[in-house]
């Protein structure tokens, strides 16, 4: 019993260690290495290099650089303005038109890129101006940007649905399958919701705009322009997943060079490009996968310790059913978002509960999408959401912080009711 103790304030001063600023993987692998030293028999440190290994021939990661590489091109190539330009000028008819606008071209990068900080200060420098420019409050205006960037968070293909995966022991291809209707039904909820505000407050949206363009030929063909190539990348990568032609890890091989043809064709792919991508996606693989073997270190130690042994006999005396253990995760993952990055909770808290679900026998793909939808609001969660970081970072001066914190919260009950629909509703919704 002293030794699950242990394990337990081995967890919590690793997360103290993260709220105060230590780097993650550092904390997780070198506190856990020292809890080894001195608390466990030497021999358990055998076993590290085999889960090292584990980690590292592991080829579903693979998809990981693969995907960071394709967002950071996409960035690149310029169409993301493109693609703005032309649904302004297709939406331009209706109250918050432009609001719509950068909704749609949003959820399009995401399922182009995956890469929120890419997505969110893309969508930043390139429709803030204007939306501030035409009337749009501020509050509406970085509440729209900021949600609409993190949708690549739970559309796939999502880098955090492939660490999930990774974490669970689940396949990312039914992840990805799974995620399909309860992200297209966000995007839904955030057009709905703008449309209805539209209705219900018109003072907070411009009536039309300059791009209010009559649809002729010329329109449809600069919009057939600007959505043909997103769109066959998206199916070139979703689609041969979802049809079993690829592995999440060769489609993502497939989105990498995808996107590099797409900059080429936009004639932005030259030498100092490829290396400021290549530049780029090396440092944000290095951290996502020294994270990664800190928390192996992390779960061999906290195992060796009891510690899963004794959270299960915790729930069995408290006689938690399923269903309240998974709300009480839930609830911790929501809060650990206000402070802690997802890439944070996904390796200190999920590798810890995995086994006590395994033990209910629930469904971990189900899980996975809660998990998900969950993490996404850790990018507008105050006081830390990275998003909001991202956005203000690129934001004109009179955008202030609160505009953002109040623009934001709409959509963080928007994400908790599909978190709550997903929960009780996922034959629905196509998850289990």
């Amino acid at each position: 019993m002293s030794l699950a103790i242990l394990a337990l304030i081995l967890f919590v001063s690793i997360f103290l260690l993260v709220l105060y600023g230590y780097p993650v993987a550092f904390t997780l692998g070198g506190l856990s290495l020292l809890y080894a030293f001195c608390f466990l028999e030497p021999a358990v440190l055998t076993l590290l290099p085999n889960r090292v290994m584990g980690v590292m021939e592991n080829g579903v990661l693979l998809a990981v650089p693969l995907f960071i590489f394709m967002g950071i091109m996409l960035e690149k190539s310029g169409l993301a303005e493109r693609m703005l330009r032309t649904m302004a000028e297709l939406f331009g008819r209706i109250r918050g038109g432009m609001a719509v606008s950068v909704i749609v071209v949003g959820a399009l990068l995401a399922a182009s890129t995956g890469i929120v900080g890419a997505t969110v200060i893309t969508m930043g420098l390139i429709s803030l101006p204007p939306m501030l420019k035409r009337g749009y409050p501020p509050t509406v205006s970085t509440g729209v940007i900021a949600a609409s960037g993190t949708l690549g968070q739970i559309i796939p293909p999502s880098v955090v649905l492939v660490l999930l995966g990774s974490v669970l022991g689940v396949s990312v291809g039914k992840l990805f399958k799974a995620a399909l209707i309860p992200s297209l039904l966000l995007v839904g909820a955030y057009v709905l919701y703008v449309l209805i505000l539209g209705l219900l407050r018109p003072k907070l949206f411009p009536a039309g705009s300059e791009d209010n363009q009559p649809w002729n030929g010329a329109f449809f063909k600069r919009l057939l322009q600007s959505l043909f190539l997103p769109l066959l990348l998206i199916v070139a990568v979703l689609g041969s997943i979802l049809a079993g032609w690829a592995s999440p890890t060769e489609a993502a091989a497939i989105g990498a060079g995808g996107a590099a043809l797409l900059t080429l064709s936009q004639g932005q792919l030259s030498w100092q490009t490829v290396k400021e991508v290549c530049q780029s996606t090396t440092h944000l693989t290095s951290m996502v996968f020294m994270i990664l073997l800190g928390a192996t270190t992390f779960s061999l130690v906290f195992r060796e310790l009891g510690g899963d042994s004794f959270l299960v006999s915790l729930i069995e005396q408290n006689n938690l059913a399923e269903y309240q253990f998974l709300a009480l995760v839930m609830v911790v993952v929501f809060i650990a978002g206000f402070f802690i990055d997802f890439i944070e909770i996904v390796f200190i808290i999920v590798p810890v509960v995995t086994p006590i679900f395994v033990g209910y026998g629930t469904d971990l793909i189900w899980l996975g999408i809660l998990l998900g939808i969950n993490l996404q609001t850790s990018f507008l969660s105050p006081p830390f959401g990275f998003a909001l970081f991202y956005l203000k970072g690129v934001a004109p001066p009179e955008v202030k912080t609160v505009h953002l914190y109040k623009g934001i919260m709409p959509f963080l009950l928007i994400q908790v009711l599909l978190l709550v629909l997903v929960l009780f509703f996922p034959e629905w919704l196509g998850v289990r």
